[in-house]
């Protein structure tokens, strides 16, 4: 496309010589890839042998010679562990319990414990085998192993010699092997299973259907997935990394030193503080490091922890360590690899949006479509394979337990670096020169500098997360980078300026362009028309931003799928409310050109000034949409757009982007025909799964209430934000019945009866949030039999609420409730008749009366759930308001040092209940909290 492609039969002609030089190109790379993978062929199956033999030695040696004095932090692990296997219960089915994490976590480590125990678990079977599953484990020598291990020795001989003269079949030892621990009360140990096909062919053997002696079988796996398949969710056991203190505590015992050469060293600790934060707490990663240190001192602790990359490709002490996440990486299917291979563009202990990276997987191609399948469900469906095996660590969940944030750990981002290296896929170029400059990488990401120079013309990506300071950087849309697909610079801590993006239209090849800047930094106020020629364009995020509209040009990109163009609303010098500061930013402009001002500070100044008069001073979110938006057939995210500014031609377009799937609006200002119309799209947008619409102007005549004429909603809507006046709840909200999370603010709802009746009627509703002005009322009852489904309760600045009620036989599954910025005079009743309650979070001058009490009756709760302050008890506490009185008792006035007190009625008679209640007092640390 780049070399050769023309409309005009002369210019094909011309290009002749380029057509030739691709072709004798296309065919060597060919010869090479035949060579490569004929290469891997033969060799294949004894490199294979080496590797499982390897790991084999490298996961018994960490399991069996970590003596009892380096196990710390496994004691409450492998108590748990055998209160799952429930080794007391000496009948029924066979019970398989999972051990999962990560490699190099610890799973063999404490399934060897616990089969080696001093509660001599062993005894309590009358037969136990440890078998170690690797990726090509043969069937006949593990059956006799099973054989000698379960049998004995003189079994499996026995055996052997009446099969003498003939070739020993699989079916000859699993027959044996089934028949004869049929009545046995065995113990396994499945170390390392790793394929679900292995499980089935072990699980036919060892679960003989006449056994009901009570046997045990522990699988550790890396894969989250496996273990399902294997077993009950309640029986597997999630074995976590260790805290903090017990990393600590491990690293000083194998290096040799203790907690007072912390105490009398800063130094010492910080580094020690920061070697356990890089290595994620991870056993093995602690042993093999304090390994290495305890041969060194104290004074070049500090090199080792700066140096550890280049170490981890040389040093033979920590070959064991690479070689345990090697394996996990090399076990991975195909289709898997170069994408776990692509986090290494992120920085070390960062989190990773599960949208941003599946977006750039698309992008860069490195997802195969499947037949009636969206090439993004795919590509979610890798993202989460690669948490459930372990490679990738869960940072944020959603309400509905989908991951949406990831994390990698230091150690397999070391090796992921270093194997991308090897296969010229990703090159990090830091605030140092690497020796790989003239390498073909595909994928560029800065983490430091950018004056290195490097050629441009094989990079596929380029990703930046460093600050603009050693020197001039290369333009982002030079034509040296004419093959790049993918330009992300949200992380960028420098200012792109209008001139950085003049020339993108030079970049044909790119489908995802992220100018996102939520630090501020961005200086974009208009997109330029060349935007138009990127014709295979799928994502275009420039959030934060100073752009008020989108050029007719965008029209022309039939392949977007996702546009976020949130404009920063704000401003910082131009703004009219403050005539004052306005007169002396544009008296001041003419000296903004001189080279005495910052040449930043110049592009910030013009950027708000064209943002200021293009949209006339508006302080929307929102951007003005073309028209001929409709032509988009495959978009499916749109936001934010400005309706007041937007014509009503292009909001009725709207109505024809049949697979969009998230819209967020602005309607501040917006006459009452532009609302109408889209009313009228948004009922046609039948695949749409969240909206959110945005009306900041309360009392300017300009309302949600327009929302009241919808016949028929989006029937698939799972999301709903609606920020602006509805005077009551709309009663089709009521039909949504898919509907998951919804948020209501300053919709100024009177009618608690209503709000109550419709929204407690949502079968699958788990998340609702009631913000600033969106319900008006004294008191807030949740009744019998509503919300069946929400887990999540968040109530924000409602400034009339005195008194939140649970009555019982509501909120079955509520878990959380988390209160901001209310004065709830009457307090939070009937806590106990929410049977699932986990948590209740009061944040940012939440105010509660009888606190004390509160806490008593969480105390009482069968869950025990935890109550979290933000800030100091006594700001949270309102004391114990009597009926009938202005006095109040607060929680500080408790006498010092005591746990609790109460107040007592000392005069009510018999039979009558006094309106003084009983106030329960307890003082708290900061750490408590």
């Amino acid at each position: 496309m780049v070399h050769v492609r023309s409309q005009s039969l002369t210019k094909r002609l011309m290009k002749l010589k380029d057509r030739r030089r691709i072709t004798i190109q296309i065919h060597n790379l060919k010869s090479r890839r035949n060579a490569r993978y004929n290469l891997i062929k033969t060799e294949a199956s004894t490199t294979g042998d080496k590797e499982d033999s390897y790991i084999e030695d490298v996961r018994n040696h960490s399991a069996s010679n970590t003596g009892e004095a380096e196990l710390v932090g496994f004691t409450k692990p492998r108590e748990e562990l055998i209160k799952l296997m429930d080794v007391n219960t000496r009948d029924g089915d066979a019970k398989v319990i999972c051990v999962v994490g990560m490699g190099g976590l610890g799973k063999t480590t404490l399934a060897r414990k616990t089969y080696e125990s001093k509660d001599d678990i062993v005894k309590n079977f009358s037969c136990c085998a440890w078998i170690t599953v690797s990726q090509s484990f043969f069937k006949i020598e593990m059956l006799k192993g099973m054989i000698r291990q379960l049998l004995g020795g003189d079994s499996l001989n026995n055996l052997l010699k009446e099969l003498e003269g003939k070739m020993v079949q699989v079916k000859d030892l699993d027959e044996y092997l089934n028949q004869e621990i049929k009545d046995k009360r065995y113990l396994i140990i499945l170390d390392d299973l790793s394929t679900i096909d292995a499980w089935r062919w072990i699980k036919n053997i060892v679960f003989p259907n006449s056994n009901k002696k009570g046997s045990r079988i522990i699988v550790t796996t890396r894969d989250v997935g496996l273990a399902k398949e294997c077993t009950l969710e309640s029986l597997i056991y999630h074995l976590k990394t260790l805290e903090v203190v017990e990393a600590t505590n491990l690293l000083l015992k194998k290096s040799r030193k203790i907690y007072k050469d912390m105490d009398n060293d800063e130094h010492f600790k910080s580094i020690v503080e920061k070697l356990v934060k890089k290595y994620g707490c991870l056993p093995l990663a602690i042993l093999t490091i304090g390994g290495i240190l305890a041969t060194k001192k104290v004074a070049e602790w500090e090199d080792v922890y700066k140096q550890f990359p280049s170490e981890f490709e040389s040093n033979p002490s920590l070959e064991a360590m690479k070689m345990i996440v090697t394996l996990s990486y090399n076990h991975l299917p195909s289709h898997l690899k170069p994408c776990l291979l692509y986090l290494s563009i992120f920085p070390e202990d960062s989190e990773i949006q599960m949208r941003r990276l599946v977006e750039r997987w698309v992008e860069e191609g490195l997802i195969r479509g499947g037949t009636g399948v969206k090439i993004e469900d795919v590509a979610k469906g890798y993202f989460n394979e690669l948490i459930n095996r372990s490679m990738l660590q869960a940072s944020r969940v959603n309400i509905e337990g989908v991951v949406k944030s990831c994390r990698v750990h230091e150690i397999v981002r070391d090796v992921m670096i270093s194997v991308s290296r090897d296969e010229n896929f990703v090159d990090v170029v830091g605030n140092y020169v690497t020796g790989a400059m003239e390498e073909t990488f595909r994928h560029v990401a800065y983490h430091g500098s950018m004056c290195q120079k490097i050629d441009m013309c094989h990079v596929r990506s380029v990703t930046v997360f460093s600050e603009r300071s050693l020197g001039p950087s290369p333009s982002f849309c030079s034509p040296d980078m004419r093959m790049l697909r993918a330009l992300d610079l949200e992380n960028a801590q420098f200012q792109v300026t209008q001139k950085d993006i003049s020339n993108i239209g030079l970049l044909r090849h790119l489908k995802y362009v992220n100018f996102s800047d939520p630090r501020g930094y961005s200086a974009i106020y208009k997109l330029p028309r060349s935007i138009g020629k990127l014709q295979g364009l799928r994502t275009l995020n420039i959030r934060d931003s100073y752009i008020t509209e989108l050029p007719t040009e965008i029209s022309k990109l039939k392949t977007l799928q996702s546009l976020r163009c949130v404009r920063n609303g704000s401003f910082e010098r131009f703004d009219l409310d403050n005539p004052k500061k306005c007169l002396l930013a544009v008296s001041c402009l003419p000296m903004q050109f001189t080279p005495l001002v910052d040449p930043s500070e110049r592009a910030e100044v013009v950027a708000e000034l064209h943002m200021a008069w293009s949209s006339c001073w508006s302080e929307s979110d929102g951007v003005r949409l073309p028209k001929g938006m409709g032509k988009l057939k495959e978009l499916q995210i749109l936001e934010v757009v400005d309706i007041r500014r937007t014509s009503c031609k292009a909001i009725k377009e709207l109505g024809e982007l049949v697979q969009l799937r998230k819209l967020t609006v602005a309607t501040e200002g917006a006459t009452k025909q532009k609302c109408n119309v889209l009313c009228d799209a948004i009922q046609k947008l039948t695949c749409l799964r969240s909206l959110k619409v945005n009306n900041f102007l309360i009392g300017s005549g300009v309302t949600l209430e327009w929302l009241h004429v919808v016949s028929s909603p989006p029937p698939l809507l799972r999301s709903l934000k609606l920020d602006g006046c509805l005077g009551e709840i709309p009663g089709w909200l009521g039909n949504l019945i898919h509907l998951v999370k919804l948020r209501l603010s300053r919709t100024i709802i009177k009618k608690e009866g209503k709000i109550m009746e419709i929204l407690g009627s949502l079968p699958n509703l788990m998340q609702l949030d009631l913000a600033m002005g969106s319900y008006i009322g004294e008191k807030l009852a949740f009744k019998t039999g509503g919300f069946p489904n929400l887990k999540k309760l968040v109530i924000w600045k409602l400034k009339q609420l005195r008194e939140v009620e649970f009555e019982e036989g509501t909120l079955a599954q509520l878990e959380n409730i988390e209160i901001r910025r209310c004065r709830l005079e009457s307090g939070i009743n009937g806590i106990e008749h929410l049977a699932s309650l986990k948590e209740i979070w009061l944040k940012w001058n939440a105010k509660v009366a009888r606190l004390g009490m509160l806490q008593c009756e969480l105390e009482a709760h069968p869950n025990h759930p935890v109550l979290r302050l933000e800030d100091e008890r006594s700001d949270h506490d309102l004391g114990d308001i009597v009926q009938g009185s202005t006095s109040v008792v607060h929680g500080d006035e408790a006498t010092e040092g005591e746990e609790s007190s109460s107040l007592l009625p000392e005069h009510a008679t018999e039979g009558e209940t006094s309106s003084l209640q009983v106030l329960a007092v307890t003082t708290t640390t900061g750490s408590d909290r």
